[in-house]
């Protein structure tokens, strides 16, 4: 277990730690110094050999008194990612050992909760069986932005038709705005911009309370520089706009943070820091 929110126990689903992109094809306003600004905020978070940011891809399980409830479902097996390389018809017991190390099967999942709809958040929502795609939870409700959902129809790309499409044909799709509850613990937080219908999740037991970013940021260094527009926002400015306000809320309620992409262990409080941000663990 990661951690303990009240009643909310949270598990780590961990499928991928390697490194991804370059940080300056990532954060690519943030200026010529801005791998030694990361290096100088997350020692060890940047590959010496190739310069790429090393990144965690996880889900996190939330298993609360009345449900389990997985939190995105990350690259998945065989699924079409020409785009990344790495993660192209990829294969690994990973994700489904870190279910199992949880205690659980796919049996036991109750929702599936996708933050966004990008490729290495909806990838295990299917997996390919007989030569078909079926969802891998098959008692699990999925709920999914509609925003979000309504943008990948139009785009119809592999990802729609291998981790999106699957699941509504299955009857276990429920698109949800903003705001949603999902039992007395779990609420979508909006934070619009890196897709339109981008949300993070807030966690409430009792008198504690901790939030899972989600790609409202990527790297703990953005505590420190909210400004920097990442590569695959789909309104840099509009996130730029969400992440700031994520950060506020966080150092005013001090709660706990979870970040999907942080360096390990990915879990830490912000603070207010001379008007602006930093990173606690």
């Amino acid at each position: 277990m990661l951690c303990k929110i009240g009643d909310v126990e949270v598990w780590r689903i961990l499928e991928i730690h390697a490194p991804f992109l370059t940080t300056e094809e990532l954060f690519p306003t943030a200026g010529p110094d801005v791998r030694a600004i990361v290096e100088a905020h997350v020692p060890g978070g940047v590959c010496e050999q190739s310069g790429r940011l090393i990144l965690p891809v996880q889900g996190f399980l939330l298993k609360t008194p009345t449900h389990n409830i997985l939190v995105d479902s990350c690259v998945g097996n065989d699924k079409t990612a020409p785009r990344h390389p790495d993660w192209n018809r990829r294969s690994s017991t990973r994700f489904m050992a870190s279910l199992t190390a949880a205690g659980l099967d796919v049996g036991d999942v109750d929702y599936v909760l996708c933050t966004h709809l990008h490729v290495d958040h909806v990838g295990w929502n299917t997996r390919l069986e007989d030569g078909r795609w079926v969802p891998t939870f098959p008692n699990a409700r999925y709920l999914m932005p509609a925003a979000d959902e309504a943008y990948q129809l139009e785009d119809n790309s592999d990802l729609y038709l291998e981790s999106v499409l699957p699941v509504i044909e299955a009857g276990q799709a429920e698109l949800v705005a903003t705001g949603h509850m999902l039992g007395d613990y779990i609420t979508l937080m909006p934070t619009p911009g890196h897709t339109p219908g981008h949300v993070s999740v807030e966690i409430n037991s009792g008198d504690q309370r901790a939030l899972i970013t989600g790609d409202a940021i990527h790297t703990t260094a953005q505590c420190w520089h909210p400004e920097w527009h990442f590569k695959f926002d789909s309104d840099a400015e509009m996130a730029v706009t969400s992440r700031r306000r994520l950060l506020e809320s966080a150092s005013e309620t001090g709660c706990l943070v979870l970040g999907n992409h942080f360096a390990l262990p990915s879990l830490g409080r912000i603070k207010e820091d001379k008007g602006a941000f930093r990173w606690e663990e």
